[in-house]
């Protein structure tokens, strides 16, 4: 019964971990909410009445939310300084309310000051928000300079509040959420080993939803594998550790993407193309029921299954026996002799199966540290002796700084500038709608300008919290109606959909604006202010302050959309080339360099194009052959960057790994790749360069590598592989970014 209640326990864990992965989401929520209870709590022991908990409630909700910093000693600093901010600006809001031009003048040179801060980084952006934030609440609470010693004192009460919760109640150290988030890369490698096995048993009508399953297993755990990229170096004292697990979660995510194309090539008539795992809604390849004997399918069914149970209880401490054995099975795989009997292309999943168990291996040991090793058998004993090799070859390295841009130029004064303007516009055009609530229009304008950088973002922004306050107002009528004059009770559903407001804010900023309105809904009712008119003016100041974000944005200092989305292909296809020839340079016998750091930069470059071309992709997108250009590009280069960054893992095992030598003919065969490469981005760059891609014979004829090399013994063969596929995705990038193609040469 104990052993059922952990297995149970377990399960959720894990599925808590996949959803939420580092808890992240759950520790915003619980700590923004504690602060609020706590702040309420002790204001409502003063006898406070209820304007002074809306003021408090909101400065600890911006308290809490402002602050970013990973550590907390720096945590702590920003919060002390955040203090003197949140009174000066909560003082100031209160001596100008009743001054209208000079109010007005004020608000838009705090608005400027606060964008301009982010270029000091996380503290100068959370000095911003919070003194943005605190002069709106002084605003929405209408305070007064006769009640200003009550509000310092409830804002200083909320920061307080906010302090115990950060610090003692839901503390988020750096290595702390670094291990939560290793517990989630694991869980979240267990659910994509889940959607490969269904992938096996689908049937020919179920194998487009099996692959999508699939598709998006898959970029949850490169999702994953970013968010510990990010988190190493402030959660990893040990530099040689960082680069270890650096290293060790690169190899488990390639391990299992080469599985999950090895699976599709399996069940169909013809080698499965990359581009099907990274393309949204592209067709599964024409299977029938699986072409393979009924024993090496229960074979294959079992290893699946015993690669999911290896990857769950990887973290375990409870290997026993039994894993231990079924890690045994599978890393035998790795050896020819031990493949089951079966066609080639499913011996191939048996190969990957073997490679995704000694990634596991190697992932083990990098987060566990040692493991027994009295059950190994020559095969396991194989595997870690490469690993060990490996680790011992790791070694720091340092990372070039980047160019800085200087002047109206940079990202943060064009915001500054461009939000400045923008609010101007909004205070005017909200004066007009209402002298009393004119401000909703700023707080809009200024929220959709937040983690945009071009034209395109900051409209569909705007129209996605525009939709979530039509709703949120909906609601906000309906919990208004319900909950009355009951205070403690409003006060209550408040917290419920802060707690959601922060919960699904990274998953969609729809349902966040939506949460966001129902609560405000539930404070003017707190404030006895509520009325369906008030909501209803707060659906047209929202549109106000979105429509007068897009104007500012397309008007001042403006960054098209094609604009960015072209400079981030440029940097993309630049860190594409880097990684490419660096890891042919060393497979071919170069010099060793820094092949992971630059596979992570170019893994950073492809999420910011991602981010950049949401405008282009999104459904109330008109330009449909536009937004399927837009994925189809995108694809293609998520599948280059997994050929590229699967050359970087096997160059970086070059020094130590038996079973590959450096081999100089690499380099020249794979120079047209990255020829191509930079003719593509001189492209991009200047539409009227001349240069073409050029085609002609494969990779591999042109290696002029020997019928006779066994397919497995060397690893030349797999590398040139991914060379081919890599080349030919490379190509197929020219036709959507009309690219001209030079005919092969007779």
């Amino acid at each position: 019964m104990r052993a059922a209640g952990r297995s149970v326990r377990a399960r959720l864990r894990d599925r808590i971990a996949a959803s939420d992965p580092g808890l992240l989401r759950l520790t915003a929520g619980l700590r923004t909410v504690g602060a609020i209870a706590l702040t309420l709590a002790v204001l409502t022991l003063f006898g406070a009445d209820v304007h002074l908990l809306v003021a408090g409630a909101m400065a600890a909700m911006v308290a809490t939310f402002a602050i970013r910093e990973k550590q907390l000693g720096a945590q702590a600093v920003t919060l002390a300084l955040g203090l003197p901010v949140a009174l000066v600006s909560v003082t100031l809001g209160a001596v100008l309310n009743a001054r209208l031009y000079a109010g007005d003048v004020f608000f838009v040179v705090l608005i400027f000051c606060a964008v301009y801060g982010r270029r000091f980084g996380d503290r100068g952006t959370a000095l911003g928000l919070i003194g943005f934030q605190v002069y709106f609440l002084s605003l929405f609470v209408g305070a007064k300079v006769s009640a200003l010693p009550t509000l310092c004192g409830a804002i200083a009460v909320a920061f307080c509040a906010s302090a115990v919760l950060r610090f003692a109640v839901v503390p988020a150290t750096p290595t702390g959420v670094l291990l939560r988030l290793r517990l989630a890369f694991r869980a979240r490698l267990a659910q994509l080993v889940s959607a490969q096995l269904d992938l096996l048993d689908a049937a020919p009508e179920e194998m487009d939803k099996a692959l999508e399953a699939v598709r998006e297993g898959t970029a949850r755990l490169h999702e994953t594998a970013m968010m510990i990229q990010a988190q190493l170096e402030e959660g990893t004292p040990d530099e040689s550790a960082a680069r270890l697990v650096q290293r060790r979660i690169a190899d488990a995510e390639i391990a299992a993407e080469r599985l999950g194309l090895l699976l599709l090539t399996s069940r169909s008539a013809e080698r499965a193309d990359t581009l099907t795992l990274h393309l949204p809604g592209a067709p599964a390849p024409s299977v029938g029921k699986p072409a393979v004997p009924d024993e090496a399918t229960a074979t294959l069914r079992r290893d699946l299954q015993a690669l999911r149970a290896l990857v769950l209880r990887a973290g375990s401490g409870d290997a026993g026996t039994g894993l231990a054995h079924v890690r045994n099975r599978l890393l035998g795989y790795r050896d020819e002799e031990n493949l089951p009997p079966a066609p080639a292309a499913v011996q191939d999943v048996f190969r990957g199966i073997g490679e995704a168990a000694r990634s596991v291996l190697g992932l083990r040991i990098a987060l566990d540290g040692p493991q027994d090793e009295s059950d190994d058998t020559p095969a396991t004993a194989r595997s870690r002796e490469e690993l060990d090799a490996e680790d011992a070859a790791i070694d720091g390295g340092e990372e070039p700084a980047e160019e800085k841009e200087t002047g109206l130029r940079r990202p943060t004064t064009r915001a500054a500038v461009q939000v400045a303007v923008g609010s101007a516009l909004a205070i005017v055009g909200g004066e007009l709608l209402s002298t009393q609530r004119w401000y909703w229009a700023v707080l809009t304008c200024w929220i959709v300008f937040l983690n945009t950088a071009s034209t395109g973002e900051i409209l569909v922004k705007g129209y996605r919290r525009l939709l979530g306050t039509v709703f949120g107002v909906v609601a906000g009528i309906v919990l208004a109606g319900l909950v009355g004059q009951h205070t403690w009770t409003a006060f209550g559903l408040v917290l419920v959909l802060i707690f959601a407001m922060f919960y699904v804010a990274p998953l969609s900023y729809t349902l966040m604006s939506f949460f966001v309105t129902a609560m405000l809904g539930l404070l003017y009712t707190l404030l006895h202010t509520y009325s369906l008119d008030v909501l209803l003016l707060r659906v047209e100041e929202t549109a106000l302050g979105a429509a007068c974000g897009v104007v500012a944005a397309a008007l001042v200092l403006p960054v098209r959309t094609d604009r960015r989305t072209n400079e981030l292909l440029g940097t993309v296809l630049e860190r594409l080339a880097d990684v490419t020839e660096a890891a042919v340079g060393q497979l071919s016998g170069g010099p060793a360099d820094e092949l992971l750091d630059k596979a992570r930069d170019l893994d950073q470059a492809l999420a910011d194009l991602r981010a950049a071309t949401q405008p282009l992709t999104h459904p109330v997108t008109p330009l449909r052959a536009r937004r399927h250009t837009a994925r189809y590009v995108v694809a293609l280069l998520e599948t280059c960057a997994y050929h590229a960054r699967t050359l970087a893992a096997t160059a970086e095992l070059l020094p130590t790994h038996p079973s590959i030598a450096a081999d100089p003919r690499l380099r020249g065969a794979a120079g047209r790749t990255v020829r191509n490469i930079e003719t593509i981005a001189a492209r991009v760059a200047d539409e009227h360069a001349a240069a073409r891609v050029e085609t002609g014979p494969s990779i591999a004829s042109l290696l002029g590598s020997d019928a006779g090399t066994p397919r497995y013994g060397r690893i030349t063969d797999r590398v040139l592989r991914h060379l081919e596929r890599l080349d030919e995705a490379v190509v197929g990038l020219a036709r959507p970014l009309d690219v001209p193609v030079a005919e092969p040469r007779a």
